[in-house]
């Protein structure tokens, strides 16, 4: 008798999400609120914990573990420089397709003008909140964000995911000092960083079994908290639109070149591959939530060695928001248009400049792109209270950049992965 098939991951937590929407929409109607809050919700809080309980440890120990495991030092600084070059140079062409995008489509010009007072006095806590977090950066120095990266305390670092790339800067640190001493005095240090990656590596898999019933709750209780909104979103769907469209040219244009141009992975390997990792992003809406299982897919189902992946994705899920940079440049002009203020050539250059640097300190958390916003319309001379338009449509638009970040991560991974390889046969 055959064995029957498991079904994969990635289909199991696609039927999680197609279950949840459907819940989502069955509460919303008969105004299961009470319920959802109870016993839906919690679900997914528990599964959002569980994968940022195991964020920190497997930075800390698959980073040194990766860089521990390399020959030389001089390998290290080329690997670096290549992902940081890439992430930049994505960043760039995100931000630039959506600005093309939004002057072309110009959402903004057909925004009910009677509606704005009414939209900043709804979400006007929300704005000022997001105004202070702001306006608390603006106000540092322009090396603040190197301080920021450099720790007093290492267990203060590691108990907050806000501060990823502090354990980054110690993890590359340690890796380097194992590097740099004789290998037979670091032997132990290495098995033990090895064997703890592998107990982390297995602890993931054991939270994805829980995946499908996380992703439904998450889904579910989001599409009841969204009940009442259906006016806002008939008038900003065509903002939406033009956000989405932008996501899907990374994502199906934007990326498959780079793949199809750097890799000699095929296409719809890579799709299928970081599927389980989309889906959960774009569930979750965080990159760091979803960091576990993007490392996974990238070294299992595309082949990427555990030493890229390792050092790739860790430094891409801090630095690399391309879905989050191009939502701010259509945002930026979709509020300046509303507001009736046209941009010159010269503040959207300053957009894409301002958009570039604010990804790379953004936090790979769900919402963090609203305070990087914030910036952006106060280098352009746009009011900032102009992102109380957009509040009520940015939790799904979060999902989908998210996925778009997962997704950048993962192909500048295949990328660098490649080169690495490439240079190894060389050799």
């Amino acid at each position: 008798m055959a064995k029957k098939k498991k079904l994969a991951l990635h289909w199991k937590i696609l039927l999680g999400m197609l279950i949840g929407v459907v819940y989502g929409l069955v509460a919303a109607r008969f105004e299961w609120i009470q319920f959802t809050d109870y016993y839906i919700k919690p679900w997914g809080t528990i599964f959002i914990n569980l994968l940022k309980l195991i964020a920190m440890p497997l930075i800390l120990f698959s980073l040194i573990s990766g860089i521990g495991n390399l020959k030389d030092i001089s390998k290290l600084s080329r690997m670096g420089l290549k992902t940081i070059t890439f992430y930049i140079f994505t960043t760039v062409v995100a931000i630039t397709i959506g600005l093309v995008l939004v002057n072309l489509i110009d959402p903004g010009d057909s925004f009910p003008k009677e509606n704005q007072a009414k939209f900043t006095q709804m979400y006007g806590d929300q704005v000022k909140e997001k105004q202070a977090d702001a306006h608390d950066l603006e106000n540092r120095s322009p090396l603040a964000f190197f301080v920021d990266i450099v720790p007093e305390n290492i267990i203060g670092a590691a108990g907050d995911n806000s501060n990823m790339l502090q354990l980054i800067f110690f993890s590359i640190f340690m890796g380097i000092a194992i590097v740099i001493l004789p290998e037979e005095k670091t032997k132990t240090v290495r098995d033990f960083f090895n064997g703890m990656n592998e107990v982390i590596l297995k602890i993931i898999d054991i939270i994805m079994e829980f995946a499908p019933l996380g992703v439904f709750a998450l889904l579910g209780s989001i599409i009841v908290e969204m009940k009442g909104e259906a006016a806002l979103f008939k008038a900003l769907g065509l903002y939406g639109l033009t956000v989405v469209l932008g996501l899907l040219i990374l994502i199906f244009i934007f990326y498959p070149l780079l793949i199809k141009f750097f890799t000699k992975i095929k296409i719809v390997d890579f799709f299928k591959g970081i599927a389980p990792a989309q889906m959960l992003a774009f569930s979750t809406s965080s990159s760091a939530a979803t960091l576990p299982v993007t490392m996974e897919c990238c070294e299992k189902n595309l082949g990427a060695s555990n030493e890229v992946c390792s050092f790739v994705l860790p430094i891409g899920a801090t630095i690399n928001m391309d879905g989050t940079s191009l939502y701010q440049g259509v945002a930026a002009v979709f509020i300046a248009t509303a507001f009736g203020m046209d941009l010159n050539f010269g503040q959207q250059l300053t957009i894409v400049l301002t958009a570039t640097l604010a990804s790379i300190g953004s936090a790979a958390v769900p919402g963090a792109g609203i305070v990087m916003l914030v910036i952006v319309l106060t280098a352009i001379g746009v009011p900032s209270e102009g992102i109380a338009l957009i509040f009520a449509v940015d939790r799904p638009l979060d999902m989908l950049r998210t996925t778009v970040n997962v997704t950048g991560d993962s192909s500048i991974t295949a990328i660098i992965d490649r080169f690495e390889k490439r240079k190894n046969y060389i050799k």
